[in-house]
């Protein structure tokens, strides 16, 4: 994966993947954010596949964050 996406998703996960308030909500939550994680790479010319490459999936990874 570029360094460019990498910095990217650090600072994107920092910035916008906050804990629930409840357990029950954070498949919710973690779809949202993957949704919103991937059009703000497409918006900043990141291509999915250049950090799925690197996390696998970023629904989980955001799941696992929170």
């Amino acid at each position: 994966m570029s360094e460019h996406a990498i910095e990217f998703l650090r600072g994107w996960i920092g910035e916008k993947v906050q804990c629930p308030h409840s357990p029950i909500e954070i498949d919710q939550q973690a779809e949202t954010l993957a949704k919103e994680c991937c059009a703000k790479a497409a918006e900043a010319g990141i291509l999915l596949e250049d950090i799925q490459e690197e996390v696998g999936d970023i629904q989980e990874l955001i799941a696992s964050r929170l």
